[in-house]
């Protein structure tokens, strides 16, 4: 992903992913910024800045705090299809405003607002930095921490796991159990299957 980002930064960024998630109710937009800010200071990884200037091969490097873009627009004024061009022309140009990888954090939100209770919450991040399953857990807990007290401690959540103890708990998996038990699983298929 890191070659293909940075060939051709001319043209658009395949691996920019957008998710848009419809809110019904009221939402308190500070307590929102706060509880995505949280996620950010919480996880490592979502600090994550990959350089490759200046050094013989690419570095990913964890910058100590960041402060996670937010954008947020009001659109109550606009009769409802106004609205909704707004949104789709911002939505276009914010798929193109490609992320600057040496720079994190690679992901930034915007929260717009089309009625008195109704909003649309975008998150635009960087693939490099999430896949479906973390990105499945990222908003768990986004909204876990936004319906919490205010003052509360983060200790709601289990303390995050750093992504070096993952590698050193994979790294010490044995290797050939693994393939022994894949081809036992696997003992007497002919042909490709679909592992579900």
């Amino acid at each position: 992903m890191l070659f293909h980002a940075v060939y051709d930064d001319g043209a658009p960024d395949v691996y920019m992913v957008q998710l848009i998630f419809d809110l019904d109710g009221p939402v308190d937009a500070q307590r929102l910024r706060s509880a995505a800010q949280a996620i950010v200071d919480r996880h490592m990884s979502l600090r994550a800045g990959f350089m490759t200037r200046g050094v013989p091969r690419p570095v990913q490097a964890i910058a100590r705090r960041v402060r996670v873009p937010w954008r947020e627009e009001d659109l109550r004024g606009l009769a409802e299809d106004e609205a909704r061009d707004v949104f789709e022309r911002w939505l276009t140009e914010d798929r193109v405003d490609r992320f600057d990888l040496a720079r994190p954090p690679l992901l930034r939100f915007a929260l717009f607002r089309f009625g008195e209770d109704r909003f649309r919450l975008v998150m635009t991040n960087h693939h490099i930095l999430l896949d479906g399953w973390s990105t499945q857990l990222l908003m768990r807990e986004l909204v876990t921490l936004y319906h919490q007290e205010p003052d509360a401690p983060a200790a709601t959540l289990p303390p995050a796991v750093p992504w070096r103890e993952y590698l050193a708990w994979y790294g010490s998996r044995d290797r050939g159990a693994a393939v022994a038990a894949w081809c036992g699983v696997l003992e007497g298929v002919e042909e490709g299957s679909v592992l579900g």
